[in-house]
């Protein structure tokens, strides 16, 4: 019988994240059938452990005491059968434990990575970097965790109950003791839960901050080795992490408590139990077997007080988890889609972007040249709907089209993007769709052979951020993935910012052939590039001040040639520097 189906891989649904609360009781809805199945089998499986002491109390009783040997062997095969019904739920149990922890984990980094994703780029810019590594590493962890005990804590509340009264008609006055005992224990070590959590989530947050910390270093250490502040960096470090470390201390200190306090007090109420115990005993109020009975179900109650406390523990643990994933949940796109799913478009020929005047000529290689960076950026990010406006595609407002068609129909790479670790060939080509002559024509393209070579060819390996190459070749490597999507309509911002002014005429000639019959647009002012250009907007506070080919305007337009020659002298002989 199969008991277990494979772990989700569809879309995990929407969490309620309005607070950590209702995101744990939006994850105990999505598996309520796993951890009732659970709950059941942790139920059965502490049965059995519970009813171990009578059985040994009856043996005594029935069989040792009146020295028979038939009642010996029927509660010496009772024992026997509950053991190996132990052995066998207890079995179930765990599979269904570590199901529960890995669904109710995975489930997290699904519901994390797919918000990232829809999130984007302004993720990182209103939460650090550490606390994501966190919501994608340690806090699934946590959540799993707490699904994980769920079906020994169900199982605990039902035997703590059953052995209560079975205590309670054995002798009331030994029940007392045990139930007065057990929740008195839960009620001293409650105050300290509190605490516990505040310096969890403490640690978690200065947790978070050394992680972003060491991700900067990693990310600048090779500035920092040209500047000399290695050592200016690495103090800081050290120093930040003897303070994560006393947090952690702290934590330590809290916990050792905690579980100090779990062995001291049951302690007590065991001795407390035998002693009273034997007293009745030696009175005959109780028999040998009872008193044995006694003092293993005192012994069994602390599992399920032990349970209860767990379980405080790692809800603590998962409480503070789901905090922070409900902080990242709660980070909104830059831009909502809402546009219906259905409403597709196969294709865009021509964008407008009315705020500046822009609309590129389409299936041809159109050059931005502005005078400031940020305004073609702006424009693009318009473009491409990375920011709400009023620009449109054919006529239609980009706000119609849903999201993800736009995304694949217009395409931007800046000198942000981010390569990851691994194959380089993955890396250029994530769709796993090309051919070695095509991905080889890309990086030709690019003059991209010397970056390739440099990592052992397309079957090397690339470092994170490509930190393995110089920045030039990872310039062209970012332009040799994009030049791989195929993306009908193609943005690049200065993609030759970083290359010599050889390779950079090579890289304008190719590009033009690479891209015939798609829409291109180029943000730069260099002439090698401009000159290639079928179409070159000059970009002036804004707005589209003039267009023509590069010799029309450095010919008619004084402040454009005054941006793509750096000199705000007025030409003498126009056509000289045309040529």
């Amino acid at each position: 019988m199969r008991l277990l189906k494979p772990l989700p891989q569809a879309d995990p649904g929407e969490p309620d994240a309005r607070s950590a609360v209702h995101y744990l009781l939006w994850l105990l809805r999505k598996q309520w059938r796993s951890l009732l199945v659970a709950g059941f089998f942790g139920t059965t499986w502490m049965a059995c452990i519970g009813a171990l002491p009578g059985a040994i109390g009856q043996g005594i009783d029935d069989g040792i005491a009146p020295r028979d040997t038939g009642g010996l062997i029927l509660w010496s095969s009772v024992i026997v059968g509950l053991a190996i019904a132990m052995a066998g739920l207890g079995t179930i149990r765990h599979r269904m434990a570590v199901y529960n922890f890995l669904n109710g984990a995975y489930r997290t980094v699904q519901v994390a990575t797919r918000h990232a994703t829809r999130v984007g780029a302004i993720l990182p810019r209103r939460i650090a970097t550490g606390e994501v590594v966190s919501v994608g590493s340690a806090d699934p962890t946590a959540i799993g965790m707490a699904l994980d005990v769920i079906g020994r804590t169900i199982g605990s509340v039902v035997t703590f109950i059953a052995v209560a009264i079975i205590l309670l008609n054995i002798s009331p006055l030994l029940g007392t003791i045990i139930l007065i005992g057990l929740p008195l224990q839960a009620l001293i070590i409650g105050p300290l839960l509190k605490p516990l959590q505040n310096r969890e989530h403490a640690y978690r947050e200065e947790q978070g901050k050394l992680t972003s910390r060491a991700n900067d270093i990693v990310a600048g250490l090779r500035v920092l080795r040209g500047i000399g502040g290695e050592e200016l960096f690495t103090t800081r470090y050290a120093e930040k992490s003897r303070e994560v470390r006393e947090f952690g201390f702290r934590v330590a200190a809290a916990s050792a408590v905690m579980k100090g306090l779990q062995m001291l007090l049951p302690g007590v109420l065991l001795v407390a139990v035998t002693w009273v115990g034997a007293r009745l005993t030696a009175a005959g109020t109780i028999s040998t077997g009872e008193l044995v009975a006694v003092f293993g179900y005192t012994a069994f109650l602390m599992m399920p007080m032990g349970t209860f406390l767990e379980t405080a523990r790692k809800y603590t643990s998962a409480y503070a988890a789901a905090r922070r994933i409900v902080t990242m949940l709660q980070v909104e796109p830059s831009v909502s889609d809402t546009a219906d799913p259905h409403a597709t478009v196969e294709r865009i020929d021509r964008l407008l972007d009315p705020q500046s005047g822009l609309a590129p000529t389409p299936r041809k290689l159109t050059a931005l040249a502005c005078t400031d960076t940020a305004d073609a950026t702006a424009i693009i990010d318009r473009l491409a709907r990375y920011v709400d406006s009023d620009a449109s595609a054919d006529g239609t407002p980009l706000a119609r089209i849903p999201l993800l068609n736009l995304r694949q129909l217009v395409l931007v790479s800046d000198n942000d993007a981010y390569f990851f670790a691994g194959r380089l060939r993955d890396q250029l080509d994530p769709r796993g769709s090309g051919e070695d002559a095509r991905l080889l024509r890309a990086v030709e393209t690019a003059v991209a052979s010397d970056a390739v070579d440099s990592v052992g060819g397309l079957d090397g390996d690339l470092d994170a951020e490509a930190r393995n190459v110089s920045g030039g070749q990872r310039q062209r490597l970012r332009l040799v993935r994009a030049l791989l999507a195929d993306a009908p309509n193609l943005y690049l911002i200065e993609p030759t910012s970083a290359v010599d002014a050889h390779t950079e005429s090579l890289i304008a000639q190719r590009l033009r052939e690479y891209r015939t019959g798609l829409t291109t647009v180029v943000v730069t002012t260099s002439p090698l590039m401009l000159e290639q250009a079928d179409e070159v907007c000059f970009i002036d506070d804004g707005k589209v001040k003039a267009t023509g080919t590069h010799r029309e305007l450095i010919a008619s337009d004084m402040d454009y040639y005054a941006l793509v020659t750096r000199d705000s002298a007025e030409p003498e002989i126009v056509e000289e520097v045309a040529t």
